[in-house]
């Protein structure tokens, strides 16, 4: 959430910021809430002490009129200060409502735009692959040589789901091992975290006020189904304060992830490109808030050389504030080149929450000045399907086969699967 002392002294910049992320929240009677909250905590801290001051008062009075008057006093002041504590827990419960329904403002240089329309190219590297032959889509590919079966998987799980087989699943654990790799030469530190977390984490990170009809809930257990490990990292370090000098505190993390999908209705709905169920490895850092902006390109840099190990032509995007989600303050996306699809689709994404979900999850850090909180970043490694799709089809050969990219031949022992 925003400091609400940032939102008393700049209305004007949130209001715009929220705008232009097409999102709308009352700044005005947010504001007016806050007044009012604070006028009662002053009128209950008033009444609090003089109910001790009167407390103390018949503790040392004998005269039996004088007492009696006291407590009568004393029965008002209880009175009195239970019909302010009531209101105050209201007014605090519909401010602190309306206070965490506020996104995150978008940083300084985020293009501003209606939608996905206006993200913005920054570059394109690599070389598309020239076939002397009409490239396929993927799904034709690994169905003929049985690496996906979408339709036993329909008939066990239903829509969005998929079995994937054989050398496909050694591509992807060669993937996870080339992201480790490579992110643990940059300090993050490898970890499998839990795939359900409680209310109070999911909240934490800022994905319930707006884009919940795409999580997964277990009502009888209370629990989410993470539709990524960035919101089971982020929680671990919770009402937790940092030493300045253990930042950035880093992780890489492979989890399976679940996602409803529900805002994508008729969208991929054949093949594994957009699945209920898709593994990932996440990038993860825990940074000074001087830092952020740092970290959130050093992920991106991660991001780059992963696919360039692979030898995928890919585009960078800087995203526009109407589709950042709540969380982030900026964001990049990596598109990779589908030939047999004829387009770039996204594989990658890294976002800069600055301190946004720390100060939600009460996550901290000492300075010379006191303790501040963190800034939290997050990126994608893999997101192994789609990585997985972008391989089949820019590694396609005229009988059918695949060849495997030369950076994986090392962990999965064969040249090329036919």
């Amino acid at each position: 959430m925003l400091d609400i002392k940032f939102i008393r002294e700049n209305p004007d910049k949130v209001k715009e910021g929220i705008k232009n992320k097409g999102v709308k929240v009352d700044i005005d009677l947010l504001l007016k809430l806050d007044k009012e909250r604070r006028k009662l905590l002053q009128e209950v801290e008033g009444l609090r002490a003089e109910q001790n001051k009167v407390t103390n008062d018949i503790a040392k009075i004998k005269n039996g009129k004088e007492r009696t008057a006291k407590l009568g006093e004393m029965k008002k002041l209880k009175g009195d200060l239970k019909k302010k504590e009531e209101k105050l827990k209201t007014g605090s419960g519909e401010f602190e409502k309306l206070l965490f329904s506020v996104p995150n403002v978008p940083l300084e240089g985020v293009p501003v735009g209606k939608d996905e329309s206006d993200n913005k190219v920054l570059r394109e590297e690599g070389k598309k692959p020239k076939f002397g032959f009409k490239p396929k889509e993927y799904l034709e590919i690994a169905e003929k040589l049985d690496l996906i079966d979408i339709e036993r998987a329909a008939k066990v799980s239903g829509s969005r789901f998929g079995y994937i087989k054989k050398e496909l699943v050694l591509l992807e654990f060669a993937l996870v091992k080339l992201a480790m790799e490579e992110a643990t030469k940059e300090g993050f530190i490898p970890i499998i975290p839990p795939t359900m977390i409680n209310e109070d984490s999911m909240r934490g990170m800022g994905y319930m006020e707006r884009g919940s009809e795409d999580i997964y809930h277990l009502e009888k257990d209370n629990l989410y189904l993470v539709g990524t490990s960035e919101q089971s990292i982020g929680p671990m370090h919770a009402a937790e304060v940092f030493n300045g000098g253990d930042l950035p505190k880093r992780y890489v993390a492979f989890s399976s992830c679940f996602r409803r999908e529900a805002g994508s209705y008729g969208k991929d709905t054949k093949g594994i490109l957009r699945v209920h169920q898709f593994d990932k490895v996440e990038l993860f850092s825990f940074v000074k808030a001087e830092d952020s902006k740092k970290e959130h390109e050093l992920l991106l840099s991660i991001e780059e050389r992963l696919m360039q190990a692979l030898k995928i032509p890919y585009r960078v995007i800087n995203i526009c504030t109407a589709d950042l989600g709540d969380p982030a303050a900026a964001k990049y996306d990596i598109e990779a080149w589908m030939p047999g699809q004829n387009e770039y689709r996204e594989t990658h994404s890294t976002s800069n929450t600055t301190d946004f979900q720390a100060r939600r999850l009460q996550i901290r850090y000492k300075t010379k000045e006191g303790l501040q909180y963190v800034h939290m970043i997050n990126g994608t490694a893999f997101a192994n399907g789609r990585i997985l799709i972008a391989i089949i089809e820019n590694y396609q050969q005229k009988d059918g086969s695949i060849r495997v990219p030369d950076v994986l031949k090392k962990y999965v022992g064969f040249e090329e699967i036919k």
